[in-house]
């Protein structure tokens, strides 16, 4: 019974994708229809671009509480690493996240935020949407891709040790819970997209046991879903064919370290990570929703970050929650926007700042009233 509600969770919210802190309240919706959002702002310019999105959501009148919570590295008296307890209780209270980029210092002796926040909660499915954005020029146009990334294992599992001085041996986990249920998700999720094609994404010629337990269970996934074409493919070859012709790709599914690598070469394709939103699942009813990018310390507090990535990962973030009609009008502005050309950020091709890119979106989300 327990595993049909689980199941029945992550379908649900796969459906809904269709693609001590402060609280800070909407300016005009009551409390009854109000959702509780836990929003991490992260650290260099995460405060930044998360300001901004409380801004642009305020002028579209999303029915949104914002409840603020600071991630950092804990550890117990046993030694386990874990994230704040405030933080944990207020994800787990309100199911859902929006987070601004997390440094990790090299050599910190602790595990990457991140990889803390996915195990912590389960976010097994990273969700990453790949679309060309009109008015903002790259080598390639029409790119309109999503990869999907298994989150919780792979190579990121942390189980290493040293052989002997000098050896040291890193363990790549891959179970068959883990394959079946991203394979499932990638067909549920091109099912309920309007999408025609999932492509698995392996190295099952040179990992027969690991990557074949992954192509396996994407096999068995594709058998019931005989309404979504499927294709199996080695990471190599998608990388040769994507960089020589992207429009050939729908939806890639692949375990961890292959989705980390790919899904960056894919934002590549559309401008950077600057402008790619992306999304993590978990079985338990917890979605977080996240830029991507790195923290950008030599510009925090300066006034010239981009809040593209956090904005429209914040967007699918609302088609999950099912506010669709907030999610297009805010989508549009931001894309309106960029289109225009005479209010973007440096990294965009502009010499406008933050508050003045915020502010035209704000002007046109208000438009659209």
């Amino acid at each position: 019974m327990a595993a049909a509600a689980t199941l029945t969770g992550w379908r649900n919210a796969v459906r809904r994708l269709l693609g001590a802190g402060r609280s800070r309240n909407p300016v005009s919706r009551s409390l009854s229809e109000t959702r509780t959002v836990t929003l991490i702002p992260g650290d260099g310019i995460g405060p930044e671009i998360s300001d901004a999105v409380v801004k642009i959501f305020d002028a579209a009148e999303v029915p949104i509480r914002w409840e603020e919570r600071t991630i950092t590295a804990i550890q117990t008296s046993s030694g386990q690493w874990i994230i704040p307890p405030e933080a944990t209780e207020s994800m787990n209270a309100n199911k859902i996240g929006l987070k601004g980029p997390l440094k990790t210092p090299i050599a910190a002796g602790h595990p990457s935020m991140n990889l803390l926040l996915r195990k912590t909660f389960d976010l097994y499915a990273n969700v990453r949407p790949c679309v060309s954005i009109e008015g903002f020029k790259t080598p390639y146009s029409g790119v309109d891709l999503v990869t999907i990334r298994e989150n919780t294992e792979g190579e990121y599992s942390g189980i290493e040790h040293v052989i002997v001085d000098g050896v040291v041996q890193s363990i790549k986990l891959i179970t068959e819970d883990a394959s079946r249920r991203i394979a499932e998700f990638a067909f549920e999720y091109a099912r309920n997209n309007q999408r025609s094609t999932v492509t698995a994404v392996h190295k099952a010629n040179i990992m027969r046991m690991s990557d074949g337990l992954f192509l396996r269970k994407c096999r068995e996934a594709a058998e019931n879903a005989k309404d979504i074409k499927f294709t199996e493919m080695y990471l190599d070859t998608v990388c040769l064919n994507m960089v020589q012709d992207p429009s050939q790709f729908d939806v890639l599914v692949m375990p961890n370290l292959y989705g980390d690598i790919l899904s960056d070469l894919c934002a590549g394709l559309i401008g950077g990570l600057g402008v790619t939103p992306s999304g993590n699942i978990g079985e338990n009813g917890v979605a977080i929703f996240e830029s991507v990018h790195g923290t950008a310390p030599d510009i925090a507090g300066l006034d010239l970050a981009n809040p593209t990535a956090l904005l429209l990962s914040a967007v699918m973030m609302l088609r999950h929650i099912e506010l669709h009609d907030h999610a297009k009008k805010i989508e549009a502005a931001c894309f309106e926007t960029i289109k225009d050309g005479k209010v973007l950020t440096k990294d965009l091709g502009g010499n406008s700042k933050c508050s003045e890119f915020t502010s035209e979106i704000c002007r046109r989300v208000r438009d659209h009233d």
